[in-house]
């Protein structure tokens, strides 16, 4: 299965279903955003520390990395960023045209992959936001390489991601348990769900996902040469099981420092 090509059209149908993540920001938002007063976030629900950022985005380049939706690239932009967002989605691309084509944003979007940026050149951005997207991806490593690449000498990259205790679970376990380890990490949603449970999850047109180690994940981006310079965790917003012992998710601060 080519799962990039997959996983895009499944979010496209999440765009049609009205996912929550593809919902585009609103005018009340962007108007926020135009008089300093904004977040985003990286992760369900914690919005990311303002010191992650310069205290002025003004001019700043921002790479929104699998950041589609019309969500942080339209308050990045409001703010006075120069944004460009990266997603695999036409759908979800089309969400961040629609909010700069109505509240006048300046956005340039491009459709592609999170593993090859071979369209940017080198150090080209200030700052790249990568809310939790690479667990759609099969291998990580190739994201925090190019990330690496085409980000400028002293800037940040702000990513989010799933801590793989998640994958140890079956969904319904998650959702109301009990919680009994089923699953081994790495996890693949192609590897490891049954033959049933995979065939309901594409006749629904669902993104299949994948469970990364905490290796590849954060050694991962140290290998790339990046420098870790924050880190938090959240839970997952919604009435989980897990939520009760443990946040499942985690952002990221770091640096290239050259």
């Amino acid at each position: 299965m080519d799962i990039t090509e997959y996983n895009r059209m499944s979010w496209n149908n999440q765009v049609d279903s009205g996912d929550q993540w593809t919902q585009p920001v609103d005018s009340a938002t962007i108007a926020q955003a135009r008089a300093d007063k904004w977040h985003i976030v990286l992760t369900p629900t914690r919005p990311v520390p303002r010191n992650w950022f310069p205290p002025n985005l003004k001019d700043k380049k921002v790479l929104c990395l699998a950041s589609g939706g019309g969500q942080q690239g339209p308050i990045l932009a409001a703010a006075g960023a120069k944004v460009t967002v990266l997603d695999n989605s036409d759908k979800q691309l089309d969400q961040d045209r629609f909010v700069a084509k109505r509240e006048q944003l300046d956005i340039e979007t491009i459709k592609g992959s999170m593993t090859n940026l071979s369209m940017l050149a080198d150090e080209t951005f200030d700052i790249i936001i990568h809310p939790v997207s690479n667990v759609f991806i099969d291998n990580v490593l190739p994201v925090w390489k190019e990330a690496y690449r085409v980000l400028k000498t002293g800037g940040s990259l702000l990513a989010g991601f799933t801590n793989p205790i998640l994958f140890l679970f079956a969904e319904e376990a998650v959702e109301k348990g009990p919680l009994e380890v089923k699953y081994p990490i790495p996890y693949s949603d192609l590897k490891h769900l049954p033959s049933e449970k995979l065939a309901e999850l594409q006749q629904k047109k669902e993104p299949l996902a994948f469970g990364h180690t905490l290796e590849d994940q954060i050694k991962g981006q140290l290998d790339a040469g990046f420098v870790l310079s924050g880190f938090y965790e959240d839970q997952s917003g919604y009435d989980s099981q897990l939520d009760s012992y443990i946040s499942v998710y985690i952002a990221t601060q770091a640096r290239k420092l050259g």
